[in-house]
């Protein structure tokens, strides 16, 4: 998330520009994508003996959010605690009772990914749904973040997943 900003949105000709001076202040490869305006959801899966268990979705809502920005889970929000962007971008669960179209078409998405992909363990997918609805896959993120105050754990938890369970689950799950 370093780097991850409300001036990562820039317009056609900039981005070239902007990817480069990234490279030169983070250092690494950067590359432009097309920014989808839409919801955001986090959706974990963890490795199960029956292959993978898609956790509760959570939806990252931006609370009070000025128009006029970008709504992304940037830096602040995951990292300055007591700052607007953190305190503002909240995540909520219920998609699956809620709309269970969407998040029957995301919990497919999410297993075929990880096949696609051959992950093992846990993951976090993340997706954007863009103005017609249509599911697209933002990140996929084979380490997220497993601390207790974290994304992952808070959907293991609403899976009535105790903390310590889902850090044994994945230390099982990476044994041969």
């Amino acid at each position: 998330s370093i780097g991850l900003d409300d001036d990562c949105i820039v317009k056609g000709a900039q981005a070239p520009a902007r990817t480069t001076e990234s490279a030169k202040r983070f250092g690494g490869r950067w590359f432009a994508e097309s920014y989808v305006d839409g919801r955001e959801f986090n959706v974990g899966v963890l490795q199960d003996k029956s292959g993978p268990r898609v956790l509760p979705m959570a939806e990252m809502t931006f609370e009070e959010w000025p128009a006029e920005r970008p709504r992304i889970v940037g830096y602040t929000a995951k990292w300055a605690d007591g700052s607007f962007d953190y305190n503002k971008t909240i995540r909520r669960f219920g998609v699956e009772t809620d709309e269970p179209q969407l998040a029957a078409a995301l919990i497919d998405l999410c297993r075929r990914t990880w096949a696609l992909f051959e992950l093992t363990g846990y993951a976090r997918i993340d997706f954007r749904i863009d103005r017609a609805g249509q599911p697209l896959i933002l990140e996929i993120n084979p380490n997220p973040g497993i601390a207790p105050d974290a994304g992952f754990a808070a959907a293991g938890a609403r899976a009535g997943i105790s903390y310590a369970e889902l850090i044994e689950r994945i230390v099982v799950a990476a044994l041969p």
